[in-house]
């Protein structure tokens, strides 16, 4: 957990960064404002998504092509949303990892060259640092144990000295990997978003079928789970269309497996969470990431929450999804702590831990 003396300075002006976050099928991009009294402001937060017909995920070459092409426009919104610009700029960051290879690389290209055009300094910025450093701003939470569960991440991280250590994570397959590939499966819709369509589908279900629990220590394993459920969609019970006779009762609708498919995740993930927070004595835990604005994920955590007099720290869809801001966020945080990345290091990676990362900005 963290002590002592912050090493972040208040600001002797105000600073400004633009975020370019492209690790997925999201494309953002945000300006956010270090004011002099230390406080934080969302100038601009400008998404679009790279949306696939039902049934089908989105290949990175596709992906990577959606970005160029929706880049400038997402980023041209930023700026006149802010009001400024690109001149009036600090620095730009983006995401250097993890994330997929391709759209990483069409993002990073855009930030290199405005970096060049307009003599602005890059920020490499991990996307994982990106989700809880915003997370911390929005809900202003101290020093929580951290819950960040996305289409490709899934950990449970407390703060120690100036690193964020991961305390457990899957071992497999992320849990929003897990609820989008089960919503492929029963051709549900991706828009907004498969995980969205999964939440709002389980609310109608009635049965809890039986699926394997797998917390093995302070991880996870999905795979299992992945496999049992799609056996369902198989069963002789299971009925696909959303009309069934009322008078079948031994059946399974897809809404039940929705329902079954989270209850079972999400209490595995509630497990893990509380045992780190009774590890680390922590009283505080802030869900981030795009599976954290899950309405059933946030109300689980707040009951397991309340039995240890604890509190819930989650962000809506406009920061839990993946967006700009949360990179203009963490990127001005090292600009600040005098960090910066030469163009011949502006690199991307697919694989970058969030411990990895040195802090600096907290003591």
């Amino acid at each position: 957990m963290g002590f002592g003396r912050n090493p972040l300075k208040d600001p002797d002006r105000p600073y400004l960064a633009l975020g370019l976050e492209g690790s997925a099928n999201k494309l953002g991009a945000g300006i956010i404002k270090h004011r002099v009294d230390g406080s934080t402001k969302v100038l601009a937060n400008i998404r679009h998504t790279y949306i696939t017909p039902p049934g089908e995920g989105f290949l990175p070459r596709d992906t990577a092509q959606h970005h160029r092409e929706w880049v400038l426009e997402v980023i041209k919104g930023a700026l006149e949303k802010a009001n400024i610009n690109m001149e009036d700029l600090d620095c730009i960051c983006y995401t250097k990892g993890p994330g997929m290879g391709a759209p990483l690389q069409s993002v990073a290209l855009v930030a290199r060259t405005l970096s060049l055009l307009f003599n602005k300094p890059l920020v490499a910025v991990n996307h994982c640092i990106g989700h809880i450093e915003m997370g911390r701003a929005i809900t202003r939470a101290q020093d929580p144990v951290v819950l960040y569960v996305s289409g490709g991440n899934t950990q449970v991280i407390a703060y120690s000295q100036q690193r964020y250590r991961i305390f457990g994570e899957t071992l497999d397959v992320a849990v929003g990997n897990c609820l989008d590939r089960f919503a492929r499966i029963i051709n549900l819709s991706n828009d907004p978003s498969p995980g969205y369509n999964i939440e709002q589908e389980a609310k109608k279900g009635k049965r809890l079928v039986p699926l394997p629990y797998t917390t093995k220590g302070m991880d996870i394993s999905l795979s299992g789970i992945l496999t049992s459920i799609e056996a369902y969609t198989v069963d002789k019970r299971f009925r696909p269309s959303a009309t069934t006779d009322e008078s079948e009762e031994d059946i399974i609708t897809p809404a039940d497996l929705c329902f079954s498919l989270q209850e079972t995740v999400f209490a595995m993930l509630i497990e893990i969470t509380e045992r780190a927070m009774a590890h680390v004595a922590s009283g505080e835990v802030l869900i981030v990431g795009g599976v954290g604005c899950n309405h059933r994920l946030q109300q689980m955590m707040r009951i397991m929450a309340k039995e240890r007099d604890a509190r819930v720290f989650a962000t809506d869809e406009r920061f839990c999804i993946d967006n700009g801001i949360m990179i203009a966020q963490a990127g001005l945080l090292s600009y600040r702590m005098g960090d910066r990345t030469p163009l011949s290091e502006s690199t991307c990676t697919q694989r970058f831990r969030t411990d990895e990362v040195f802090v600096s900005w907290r003591s």
